[in-house]
């Protein structure tokens, strides 16, 4: 007997509701997407390349999330501070397709 059939039995008259059942893989889908293009940057800090995201306009928890996401699959270092996105390292190309797959608009400035 597994734990969702214990539940049913303690209680009989619960309804699942949809949004208990999803999976990680929809988590992806409700990043808010906005209007205007994400700005992506090149920086040299301390002689090291960084390459910084700024811009987003949605909510503060699907920017850490898309941080996350990034930095896992670039496996990468990072960092969200002040509303901007820090990735270890030069990979404008490689975010920026990252983020037009997930429906987002970039902006490369400079270089």
């Amino acid at each position: 007997m597994d734990l969702q059939d214990q539940l049913k039995n303690l209680f009989p008259d619960h309804e699942e509701s949809p949004s208990s059942n999803q999976t990680k893989g929809n988590k992806e889908s409700d990043i808010w997407l906005q209007d205007e293009p994400i700005i992506c940057k090149y920086e040299k800090r301390k002689g090291k390349p960084i390459t910084i995201l700024e811009g987003y306009t949605g909510a503060k928890e699907d920017f850490k999330r898309l941080t996350k996401e990034l930095k896992t699959k670039l496996s990468v270092g990072g960092s969200f501070k002040n509303d901007i996105i820090i990735i270890q390292g030069d990979y404008r190309d490689k975010i920026m397709t990252l983020l037009k797959d997930k429906g987002f608009s970039v902006k490369r400035v400079g270089g």
